[in-house]
């Protein structure tokens, strides 16, 4: 079987072809940074223009790249939620035409999952059951995975995600859009014991983040202090270091309370070079094993969706052409295959 997958739940078009037997044959993506980079940050109208003006480009090209013609297509994956909805309306829009112009199911996919499965498109997948961060600009969470939609979210933000607290003390570093990458290349150059951040929620039970207090107590810092370089990246280290240092105390708690050795991270954020790091040394430490996507699969992409697509079509999970864009879409709403 062979799908086509598409991803535009907000500043990204991912376009992909995936076969269940020969695996991702093509994967194109645009990434509307530039156009967004003069505001500091997505502009949801400007982002659903953009996706407009690439989408069917970018469809034509992956599927000349997997040399596939629309026959050799069995079903159409596209984002169904959650995300921005001007967005998510282009994706789905297209997605679901397609679906009824080549005569084939088509298939709403959840974000959150696409991310959540993204690992498995590498050589060396997780199996079943394990823990997954995931980690972006918009979300935080702790899942328990058993199977594919078979999910028990333990813990989530509350306030704003580990991604967006990046950009935004990046943007009051100074620093372009988006943030969060330029922030931790900064930090590279921090030295360590010059500031100490607070660990949000970690003094307490529970799974729960919340960065917005880590964002108000870097801005406070950032308003104190003098504007030397070394400053900022010294700034910039100890924020890094707050926020890694939260996910790791999170991620060990989660890992007790479920007493597994598996551990997937997915989302932008797991990009980040001292999360991994540091998330293989606690790894190494329970004696477990730790998963990611490689670096093209961590920010929003069509491959992951493609992939989270298959594996519903081949259980039969396919939607209305009717289907609605769903901005907002608890995960564990989802169903096992």
């Amino acid at each position: 079987m062979r799908i086509l997958g598409i991803e535009t739940s907000c500043d990204e078009t991912g376009i992909a072809v995936y076969d269940d037997k020969q695996g991702l044959l093509s994967h194109e993506l645009y990434s509307q940074v530039k156009l967004h980079a003069d505001y500091g940050g997505v502009v949801p109208e400007l982002a659903s223009r953009d996706h407009v003006r690439k989408i069917i480009p970018l469809i034509e090209k992956a599927l000349a790249d997997a040399n596939t013609t629309s026959d050799q297509i069995d079903g159409v994956a596209f984002t169904q939620g959650p995300g921005l909805v001007g967005a998510l309306l282009v994706g789905s829009s297209v997605g679901r035409s397609l679906a009824y112009a080549w005569n084939v199911p088509a298939v709403g996919v959840h974000h959150m999952e696409g991310h959540l499965l993204a690992p498995m498109l590498e050589s060396s997948a997780p199996e079943f059951p394990f823990v997954a961060l995931l980690v972006s600009g918009g979300h935080s969470m702790l899942v328990k995975v058993d199977a594919i939609g078979e999910y028990e979210v333990l813990g989530e933000s509350i306030d704003d995600a580990a991604g967006e607290a990046f950009d935004k003390t990046a943007k009051l570093l100074g620093l372009d859009y988006p943030g969060g990458p330029l922030l931790a290349k900064l930090a590279e150059k921090g030295e360590p014991g010059h500031y100490k951040f607070p660990r949000p929620m970690t003094d307490r039970p529970g799974l729960d983040f919340s960065f917005s207090g880590l964002k108000t107590f870097a801005a406070n810092t950032i308003r104190d202090a003098d504007t030397s370089e070394q400053t900022k990246a010294n700034i910039a280290y100890a924020f890094q270091e707050a926020v890694v240092d939260t996910l790791i105390i999170k991620c060990r708690r989660a890992l007790k309370q479920t007493g597994m050795k598996r551990l997937v991270i997915a989302g932008g954020v797991s990009a980040n070079t001292q999360l991994r790091a540091q998330m293989q040394a606690l790894m190494t430490e329970l004696k477990g094993e730790v998963f990611y996507p490689s670096l093209a699969y961590c920010t929003d992409n069509g491959a992951m969706i493609a992939y989270a697509g298959m594996q519903r079509l081949k259980a039969g999970q396919t939607v209305e052409l009717s289907a609605q864009a769903k901005p907002r879409w608890p995960l564990d709403s989802l169903s096992g295959l």
